[in-house]
């Protein structure tokens, strides 16, 4: 006889979580309550450190490890888990421009430091391949809190009137809007469907046996270190040239890590792990075809109302004086701990919008050359491209048609997602 096949046992129904509990990284159930318990990772460093021995990376990276999956709150059905990167610049922005209000020394020690740490955090960041929301909630929460500051000290001095306040609260708005414009799909390549996978997949095989073409693009161009050869450092291995059949219809990128062909000007974001439309480069999120004209939207109302807000503070603090003159002399503000505070977050906001409006500048030169950062970046690294004003201006040659074309292109980015102009050809 032959034996009879067991049923497979019915997985019991889990329990539904309460409002403090939550699974933990190890599939365990576990409280809020009980996030001191069990740190042997942070004993062990504390011992180290108390002994003044050196604690290793390891165990630095457990400790953030454990500290980020149990910072949780209570929730309904199960505590929510909160980025850990989200925490910083709630905490130590309000208390480092508090304490540059204090004195002028401490100001610009404190301002020039602020951006030192924000690039020191930003490389590491980008070298580690990391998604982070720590400057989305920098840029956040530093737009709420100088709105804080303008209301809670230069309103109630009285010369600031509704109609200017009503306007200044409109434009953030409108940079709230545009940024969840901005936020949204860049324009994601998916996974093809398992046909026309395993048709690209043929296509691979077939053009690995014929060898590879030499593409026609800007002069000196080639292979090895073309600007046609999109893919960067990293994917050259793993991301060999195809063809989308004849030359008439250019050539195609086969990516290795979303297993798709990728059309021209595409790229493979290694921050989000897919590949992007026309990709122009990844700040705090990826910038597509899709959302390019929703940041540069979202760059033009920043630089708008940040330039507003500081005109009216200034004329608050430093009455009697121009805006460029009040800027950097304005007698007796420290007296005054409410002016000096004001006037600390006039040159936080100074130094912030200068940046912003490079990146703006920039992005304003490469529409009207119609060329992507990441591209300007792959010319600068092969040296290839026309360079103009030590490098602003960096022409690749291959898109070019003209200023006007090049923003009327621009301004019909998304419209058709799966039309490319013959432009785009490569």
């Amino acid at each position: 006889m032959k034996p009879v096949k067991k049923t497979k046992a019915e997985e019991p129904e889990l329990e539904p979580l309460c409002c403090c509990e939550y699974i933990d990284r190890n599939g365990e159930k576990n409280h809020v309550a009980a996030c001191l318990c069990d740190c042997q990772d942070l004993d062990e460093g504390c011992d180290r450190w108390i002994t003044c021995k050196s604690v290793q990376p390891e165990t630095c990276e457990k400790i953030m490890d454990t500290i980020s999956d149990r910072l949780r709150i209570p929730w309904l059905r199960g505590a929510k888990k909160v980025n850990i990167s989200i925490l910083p610049p709630l905490f130590l922005l309000p208390v480092f421009l508090r304490v540059a209000s204090w004195h002028f020394l401490l100001g610009a020690v404190v301002l020039t430091s602020l951006p030192v740490l924000a690039l020191w955090y930003y490389y590491l960041t980008h070298r580690r391949k990391e998604q982070t929301l720590f400057f989305l909630s920098l840029g956040l929460f530093s737009l709420g809190y100088m709105y804080y500051v303008f209301l809670q000290e230069v309103v109630p001095k009285g010369r600031v009137g509704p109609t200017r306040l009503a306007l200044l609260s409109c434009g953030l708005l409108l940079i709230l809007f545009a940024l969840y414009r901005a936020k949204k799909n860049p324009g994601y390549l998916r996974n093809p469907a398992p046909n026309d996978r395993a048709l690209s997949g043929s296509q691979v095989e077939c053009l690995n046996r014929k060898g590879p073409e030499k593409p026609k693009g800007f002069p000196g161009a080639d292979l090895s270190g073309g600007l046609n050869n999109r893919a960067p450092k990293d994917e050259t291995k793993d991301s060999p040239r195809t063809s989308a059949g004849s030359p008439a219809k250019g050539k195609e990128d086969w990516c290795a890590k979303c297993q798709l062909v990728r059309p021209a000007r595409a790229w493979h974001c290694r921050i989000c792990g897919i590949c992007v439309r026309r990709m122009d480069h990844h700040c705090v999120c990826c910038v597509g075809e899709s959302n390019h004209q929703a940041f540069i939207l979202a760059l033009l109302v920043f630089l708008l109302t940040s330039v507003y807000g500081i005109t009216l503070t200034l004329d608050t603090i430093c009455t009697d004086r121009s805006v460029f003159t009040a800027l950097f002399y304005c007698p007796g503000v420290y007296a005054n701990y409410s002016s000096a505070l004001c006037f600390t977050c006039v040159w936080y906001s100074v130094i912030i919008t200068g940046s912003m409006a490079y990146i703006f500048l920039i992005q304003l030169i490469n529409i009207s050359y119609n060329v992507t950062e990441r591209e300007v970046q792959q010319a600068l690294r092969q040296k290839t491209g026309r360079r103009l004003l030590c490098g602003l201006i960096v022409d690749t040659g291959q898109y070019n048609r003209g200023f006007l074309r090049n923003w009327h292109q621009f301004s019909t980015l998304g419209t058709h997602p799966f039309h490319h102009p013959a432009e785009d050809i490569v």
